[in-house]
């Protein structure tokens, strides 16, 4: 049965909006999975997501207190129908990304990330999808907040899309 994911990023709650919007809502009550790259900024962000989501996997982000560190790792794996996910909240500068993260995450088909609040969808040399879902609450120089979804079935990452969050 596919697993249908989405993924957040840079919620910077309360600071950078009140709330998460109800089309981020909308999608958690449709995700299996919901993944966060970090930077929360508040535990109620956390608690609320834990208690609607059916699955919540996060990491905590450089912008993150000692409560949110305490309740979650720098780094989280899993895996859903034999693909490998791993989840970073910053991966460093945009050049040699790729290959310095497949050095990093050798066992690992998809590696999730934030930080910059820019979309990134691209594979390494080897092999690795790096997915950032850019922030749903804090565009920056982007035209549109975002976030991303995506279907894991058959042993593959599918229909990953970026989908915008608001106009502006």
């Amino acid at each position: 049965m596919p697993t249908r994911l989405l993924l957040l990023a840079d919620t910077h709650l309360p600071t950078r909006a009140k709330a998460l919007p109800d089309e981020v809502w909308r999608a958690v009550d449709e995700a299996d999975v919901v993944f966060h790259a970090g930077d929360w900024v508040d535990e109620a962000t956390l608690d609320a997501l834990e208690a609607r989501a059916a699955r919540v996997v996060g990491v905590w982000g450089n912008n993150d207190g000692a409560g949110l560190r305490a309740r979650l790792p720098e780094i989280a794996r899993v895996e859903f129908e034999g693909v490998r996910f791993a989840m970073i909240h910053e991966t460093g500068s945009r050049e040699r990304r790729e290959q310095r993260m497949e050095q990093a995450f050798p066992d690992t088909d998809v590696l999730v990330f934030g930080h910059s609040h820019i979309p990134w969808d691209s594979t390494a040399p080897g092999g690795l999808r790096l997915l950032n879902p850019g922030s749903p609450t804090d565009r920056r120089r982007q035209p549109v907040c975002t976030m991303m979804t995506a279907v894991v079935d058959d042993e593959a990452l599918r229909d990953v899309e970026l989908v915008p969050v608001g106009r502006s």
